[in-house]
């Protein structure tokens, strides 16, 4: 087994731990992913020693302190973290809201920033908190700048989920929708992922072509008005583009 593969099957394993599923144990982890006892019993074993995992009394497994201690130091090193949290502070103290610097990675959408100020949802937008792929301002707003390549076969994944939230029927009708996200420079949606909230979402970017996070605001439906959710998708867009002009000139920096 090449030690590439072997690093894979390692990072498969720590994926398994999700916030529906916080233990596994061997037994458990040997059917979800196919591993034999001796190679999944070393894996365990060096993940401990690392701190990435933790033995559980009931014989399971969950995860370790070292990831904390990871996140700790990602907090202190990662710029659009710092650059942004004044602006989620504000938007946050100006309105009863979530505001949210939210990450792309790979096939995911996760909460790496967030203040909040909504009654009754202080704890549902917390750092480290995955967000759906394919419903949400958030989702929207990452999409509408996707290569037509990966867009195609991201929405052809996902149309289902789409049409159940009035995105569209077809391939065609939901790229027709995230064009004109595109144009608008934000976008916005109603109780895609809570029921009772409009969630307002801008790219950002580091120089690249492709986004690599989202600057979101979440209130509550009732509160808004269509000039409301222009007013605040126009901020929005500023801060992202301030976002984004930081990234750039940091990437200029470090290659010069």
């Amino acid at each position: 087994m090449s030690e590439l593969n072997s690093l894979e099957r390692v990072l498969a394993l720590l994926d398994v731990f999700t916030e529906d599923r916080l233990e596994w144990t061997p037994d458990e982890l040997m059917a979800e992913l196919g591993y034999s006892r001796p190679t999944l019993y070393r894996y365990l074993k060096t993940l401990k020693e690392a701190g990435f995992l933790t033995s559980m009394p009931t014989g399971g497994f969950t995860l370790g302190p070292r990831v904390v201690e990871m996140d700790f130091l990602m907090r202190k090193s990662d710029t659009l973290v710092l650059y942004a949290q004044p602006f989620l502070e504000s938007f946050a103290a100006e309105y009863p809201c979530a505001a949210l610097l939210v990450r792309w990675y790979g096939t995911k959408q996760l909460v790496v920033a967030s203040e909040c100020t909504t009654p009754g949802h202080e704890n549902e937008y917390p750092r480290g908190r995955p967000l759906p792929l394919a419903r949400g301002a958030t989702s929207r707003a990452i999409m509408a700048y996707m290569t037509r390549r990966k867009l195609q076969a991201h929405i052809e994944a996902n149309l289902s989920e789409m049409a159940g939230i009035g995105l569209g029927s077809t391939v065609e009708d939901v790229m027709d929708e995230l064009r004109k996200v595109r144009r608008r420079g934000f976008a916005f949606s109603h109780g895609d992922v809570t029921r009772e909230m409009t969630g307002i979402a801008s790219p950002i970017f580091d120089g690249g072509s492709s986004p690599v996070a989202t600057f979101c605001i979440t209130i509550y439906t009732e509160r808004t008005t269509p000039e409301l959710i222009d007013r605040i998708g126009r901020r929005v867009c500023e801060v992202s583009a301030g976002l984004s002009a930081k990234l750039a000139e940091n990437r200029l920096a470090a290659s010069a």
